[in-house]
C-alpha cells in the first residue's frame, strides 16, 4: 500500500492512527558488515511490532550502498513485513540504473519511493550530474510518473530552514533563496510527489512556519516532521552542522552542560524529542517520523511519552503479521505449522500468484517452494545462541528431552525449529504442561491454548481491533517415537473431541481426519464483519511442512556438532524414526488436551 493511502486511511476514519491519535514511522540505513544488517533485522522486528505507518531505508551517499539497499528493502517488505519506502537518488545513477531499481522494487511488491537529489559522492564537494542520468528530485519524480504512473507512492524532501545548498551564512538562508526552495518544492509535488518529509529540525516553531508557508503557495499534500533523537553530543554537532540547522540556544545551553555524560545527553534528548512531538501534535499534525540511525531505545521511548505506543499493549491486526507485498496485501489465512518460522513460510509462498482470502479452502494454492538453503539460513548471532543452548553432550534420548524442557520453562532462548526469541507469550501460560509431556517424550515444537471469547484487545491472545472477541482450539505439535504414538491414539479413542495427523520422515502417517478437511483452530469475530479464521490445520500442508520439520533435527541441531559426532548420530537417529504429530482439541469450551498425555 503507498504510504499516502495509509495516512488518508488513518485519518479518514480509518484504524490506522495509534493509540493516541497519531502516525509514526522510522528511517533505517544499511550497516557496513553482514553481522550489523543481521542486528539492524532483528532491531527492526522489535520495532515494528509498534505498528509504524512505515519505514524507510537509505541510499547512501553517491548510490554507494544501492544494491545493499535493494536487498534490504526487500526483507523489510516481505520478511519483516512493513510497509517499506526506498530512497533513490540522482547520484551516480543513470536512467537505466535507476529504472533497474525501481524495477527491482515493483518486482517484490514495494510501492514507496523517497526522490532525491542525493549528497555529492564521498570525496566530492558538488553534485554533479552524471551522462545519461537526471540533475534534480524534480526530474527523478517526473521520470517515475511518466514511466511507472500510478504505481508508486512518491515521497519528496521539504527543507524547514531551506536546503543545505541555499544556507550561505550562519543567520540562515536570506528570505529569497527560502522562498525559491519553497516554490521549487510545490514544483515537485506538482510533478507527482503525493508526500513530503522534512529534513530534520529542532526549532519547531520554524518547522510550523514552513508548513504553513507551504499551505500559502498551495502545497496541500500531507507534511510529516523528521525528529531526529538526540543521543550523543559529538553525533549531533557532526549532523547538524553537515544539515546546517538551526539550534535554539537552549538546547545548545543545556547540552554544553551534559557532553561528558552520553546518559545524560540520551535522556535529555528523549526530553527534547517529546516536547517537539508534543507541540507538532498540538498544533494539529499528528505525524512524526523518526531518524533512528539504527538505533531504538529514544525514538520509542519518545512514542511512548507522547501516547503513540504501550509497551505492554502491541496491537495486532492478526495473530501473525501481515504481509505488506503488493501482491499479497489481502492475505488472512496461514496454517498453523510455520507460526514459529513465519519468514520461511513467506519464503515458501513467494511465487503464489493467489493468496488465501477468507476461507484456506477458498484460494489454496497447491504449490509451495522446494526446500533451499535461504529456509535454513540463520543469523550469525542467532546461530551463536544455538550452539551455546543447544550443542551440548547428548548420550541418550533424556538428554534430548532436557533441551526441550529446557526451552518450555524458558531457560532458554532459542530453538531449532523458531525464527522467534524464545517462547512467545500465549505459550507461556501452558509452558509447565509443555514441560510435563517433553519429560514423557513428545517434543513439543509448536502449541496454543484453548481461548474462549477473549477480549479482540487482549494483551496476550488479542488481534484484530477493538470490540471483538477472540476464539482458539487447543493445539499441539510434536515429535515422538512410535511406542507412544501408538499409546497416544489408544488413549485418544476416550477423547473423541481430538483430531490428529502423524507423518514419518519418509512418509509413513497415519490420521483420523480425511486428507482434505481443513480445520480453523483460530477465528475472531468482530462488529460488522464477517468471521475471520487466519490460522488452519491443513493435511496438504502438513505434508509440506513436514519436511522441513524433520530437516530441522540435522540443519538445525545436528549440524551444531562435527562430523561421526555421538551426539549428531543420536539426533540423526530420531529424525529417521520418529513421529511428526499435529494433535487439536476441538473442545475449546471444555476439552482438556494435555489430559490424553495422563498415564502415557
Amino acid at each position: 500500500m503507498k504510504v499516502i493511502e495509509k495516512l488518508k486511511s488513518a485519518f479518514d476514519g480509518g484504524t490506522g492512527a495509534g493509540a493516541g491519535g497519531g502516525v509514526f514511522s522510522f528511517e533505517y540505513f544499511p550497516p557496513k558488515t553482514e553481522e550489523g544488517v543481521e542486528n539492524l533485522f532483528d532491531q527492526m522486528d522489535r520495532m515494528v511490532a509498534h505498528g509504524p505507518a512505515f519505514c524507510d531505508i537509505t541510499w547512501g551517499a553517491g548510490g554507494s550502498t544501492a544494491d545493499l539497499t535493494l536487498d534490504i528493502a526487500t526483507v523489510m517488505q516481505n520478511m519483516i513485513c512493513v510497509e517499506t519506502m526506498m530512497h533513490l537518488t540522482c547520484t551516480n545513477m543513470p536512467v537505466e540504473k535507476i529504472d533497474h531499481a525501481l524495477d527491482t522494487i515493483k518486482t517484490n511488491g514495494i510501492q514507496n519511493v523517497l526522490a532525491l537529489r542525493g549528497d555529492p559522492p564521498h570525496g566530492q564537494d558538488k553534485f554533479v550530474q552524471v551522462p545519461g542520468g537526471f540533475a534534480s528530485a524534480f526530474d527523478l519524480v517526473k521520470h517515475i510518473r511518466a514511466k511507472y504512473g500510478d504505481y508508486f507512492g512518491i515521497t519528496v524532501a521539504g527543507y524547514p530552514e531551506a536546503h543545505p545548498d541555499s544556507i550561505q551564512s550562519k543567520s540562515g538562508a536570506t528570505s529569497q533563496a527560502y522562498n525559491r526552495d519553497l516554490a521549487y518544492l510545490k514544483q515537485k509535488v506538482d510533478a507527482g510527489a503525493d508526500v513530503i518529509i522534512t529534513q530534520l529540525f529542532y526549532d519547531t516553531d520554524l518547522f510550523l512556519k514552513f508548513v504553513n508557508d507551504c499551505r500559502q503557495i498551495g502545497i496541500t499534500c500531507p507534511i510529516i516532521p523528521g525528529i531526529m533523537p538526540i543521543t550523543s553530543y559529538k553525533s549531533f554537532l557532526r549532523m547538524t552542522g553537515f544539515c546546517k540547522t538551526k539550534i535554539p540556544e537552549e538546547i545548545s545551553d543545556a547540552l554544553l552542560l551534559l557532553k561528558d555524560c552520553e546518559q545524560a545527553v540520551r535522556n535529555y534528548g528523549i526530553h527534547v524529542g517529546t516536547e517537539m512531538c508534543r507541540k507538532i501534535f498540538a498544533a494539529g499534525i499528528k505525524t512524526v517520523h523518526f531518524y533512528t540511525l539504527n538505533m531504538e531505545r529514544s525514538s520509542l521511548a519518545i512514542l511512548k511519552n507522547i501516547g503513540l505506543i504501550e509497551e505492554s499493549k502491541v496491537s495486532r491486526t492478526l495473530p501473525w503479521r501481515p504481509a505488506t507485498n503488493a501482491f499479497r496485501e489481502k492475505e488472512d489465512v496461514r496454517p498453523i505449522f510455520w507460526a514459529n518460522r513465519p519468514k520461511s513460510y513467506i519464503t515458501r509462498t513467494l511465487d503464489w500468484e493467489k493468496f488465501p482470502h477468507g476461507k484456506w479452502g477458498d484460494s489454496r494454492n497447491p504449490s509451495y517452494g522446494a526446500l533451499s538453503d535461504y529456509t535454513f539460513m540463520r543469523p550469525r548471532l542467532r546461530d551463536k545462541k544455538l550452539q551455546e543452548e543447544w550443542a551440548v553432550p547428548l548420550n541418550s534420548i533424556d538428554d534430548i528431552s532436557e533441551r526441550f524442557v529446557e526451552f518450555c520453562l524458558g531457560n532458554l532462548r532459542s530453538s531449532p525449529w523458531s525464527e522467534l526469541d524464545g517462547l512467545q507469550p500465549e505459550t507461556q501460560i501452558i509452558n509447565e504442561q509443555l514441560a510435563n509431556i517433553n519429560t514423557k517424550g513428545f517434543f513439543t515444537i509448536n502449541s496454543q491454548p484453548a481461548i474462549n471469547g477473549a477480549k479482540s484487545d487482549h494483551p496476550t491472545f488479542g488481534w484484530g481491533g477493538p470490540g471483538g472477541y477472540i476464539y482458539q482450539k487447543s493445539y499441539l505439535e510434536f515429535f515422538c517415537s512410535k511406542d507412544k504414538l501408538d499409546a497416544l491414539i489408544l488413549k485418544s479413542r476416550s477423547f473423541p473431541s481430538l483430531t490428529y495427523i502423524a507423518t514419518t520422515k519418509s512418509g509413513i502417517s497415519t490420521s483420523n481426519v480425511s486428507p482434505n478437511s481443513v480445520n480453523a483452530v483460530t477465528w475472531g469475530v468482530f462488529p460488522g464483519k464477517e468471521v475471520l479464521q487466519p490460522t488452519v490445520v491443513d493435511p496438504a500442508s502438513f505434508r509440506v511442512w513436514k519436511d522441513e520439520a524433520f530437516d530441522m533435527w540435522v540443519q538445525g541441531w545436528a549440524g551444531l556438532y562435527p562430523e561421526n559426532d555421538p551426539s549428531r548420530e543420536l539426533l540423526e537417529k530420531v529424525q529417521r524414526s520418529y513421529f511428526l504429530v499435529s494433535l487439536v482439541d476441538n473442545d475449546y469450551k471444555r476439552g482438556n488436551l494435555f489430559a490424553v498425555f495422563d498415564g502415557i
